[in-house]
């Protein structure tokens, strides 16, 4: 579908060919990756050529797990871009939330400017579902490993890497994965593939 949008009338890019379909092969995919953390898995784009800086994977990720009742955070390439946001309202109908605590979903477009992990909802005690999934994009695997993941999902141990991210991401996501079953769930998406680190996944930094 492409339509004029509302705020300067340049065609709406379109979303999944076969939204039923498409986001249901995507969503597999994902859950697939979370119980399997540091494990990639391929993410069908098909034709998708999202305004920028978003990018396919993070676009089918967005299309599968945004709804009405996901407020979104938008880091700020993302935020500044009026085609992104009507891209995102009229594709998935989540609202856009200006503050980090208050998101259900936030995506970081520019990750090795993004804000610290502690910034987002953390979940409580009673209700640890309630802590905000993070996804990270433009995301390149092929990095030399960079920690050694253990936890459920896992037999022994993974090794993984990702980038680019901040200096201090790891450290954040030890201290994130201590509060278990409290923090953050991290999704990457890459150029044709996505990992996941949930927060049961015990980090260990690799000596470089």
């Amino acid at each position: 579908m492409t339509i004029a949008s509302e705020t300067n009338q340049t065609p709406l890019a379109a979303g999944f060919p076969d939204p039923v379909h498409d986001a249901q092969g995507c969503f597999r995919a994902l859950m697939d990756a979370m119980a399997r953390p540091g494990t990639r898995r391929k993410i069908e784009t098909g034709p998708l050529n999202p305004p920028a800086p978003l990018t396919p994977v993070a676009t089918a990720i967005a299309l599968t797990l945004f709804d009405y009742d996901t407020p979104v955070w938008l880091d700020r390439p993302l935020m500044t871009s009026d085609a992104v946001k009507t891209f995102l309202r009229f594709h998935t109908g989540a609202p856009i939330v200006s503050e980090p605590v208050d998101a259900a979903f936030a995506l970081v477009s520019a990750p090795v400017a993004m804000i610290p992990l502690a910034a987002f909802n953390q979940g409580s005690a009673e209700y640890p579902d309630r802590s905000t999934t993070v996804i990270l994009t433009g995301q390149d695997f092929a990095n030399p490993a960079q920690v050694t993941l253990r936890g459920p999902g896992i037999k022994d141990t993974v090794s993984f890497a990702t980038g680019p991210v901040p200096p201090v991401f790891w450290d954040q996501v030890t201290a994130n994965a201590r509060q278990f079953p409290r923090g953050i769930d991290l999704v990457f998406a890459g150029r044709s593939e996505a990992a996941a680190l949930p927060r049961s996944t015990r980090i260990t930094l690799q000596e470089m």
